[in-house]
């Protein structure tokens, strides 16, 4: 591509790849677990540019309120209550090239199970601008027929790693 034909979009793709991408290298190169948690932020950060991309504002918007914002400083917090594991002297991980390896493996799976598949023919001229509005969004996730019952699940498994978090957090009596 020729850098006279980049776009505003191009960039900003460009830009929030490389802060999607860089932040999980970050969080898989790290230790320490605080740095790795600051690294989470950057790649969830990217995440939510990805949404703006998308015309998707509620969604970007709930990215970082709720992982950016919730998420992360619990991480933060968790990670703190847990002195012992904040005081470690290496500052990479050993075992970077496994992975590396590992994500190389789900990119390609991803690539050729979900991506190729779906989008491999499709015609960018046909496609839709605008997939579905915050109001779909919103009763897709309340619907019995649709994803209640993934959002309930993951709303259960949530509040029990929280559960779990204060009870190894606490000191014993």
């Amino acid at each position: 591509m020729i850098i006279g034909q980049l776009t505003p979009d191009a960039f900003a793709f460009g830009f929030f790849t490389l802060l999607t991408l860089g932040g999980a290298f970050g969080v898989a190169m790290n230790r320490n677990l605080v740095r790795g948690v600051i690294w989470l932020i950057v790649s969830l950060f990217g995440m939510a540019g990805f949404f703006v991309l998308l015309s998707a504002p509620f969604l970007a918007a709930v990215q970082v309120l709720v992982y950016i914002g919730a998420v992360g400083i619990l991480f933060t917090f968790a990670v703190m209550l847990t002195r012992g594991m904040t005081n470690i002297r290496e500052r990479y991980n050993e075992q970077w090239w496994l992975s590396a390896l590992v994500s190389l493996a789900a990119f390609l799976l991803l690539f050729f199970v979900v991506i190729v598949p779906v989008w491999g023919n499709a015609d960018p001229i046909t496609a839709p601008l605008e997939v579905a509005t915050t109001v779909d969004f919103g009763i897709s996730l309340v619907d019995g027929n649709q994803y209640v019952l993934p959002f309930e699940v993951a709303s259960l498994l949530l509040t029990a790693a929280l559960v779990g978090a204060i009870v190894i957090a606490r000191e014993e009596d």
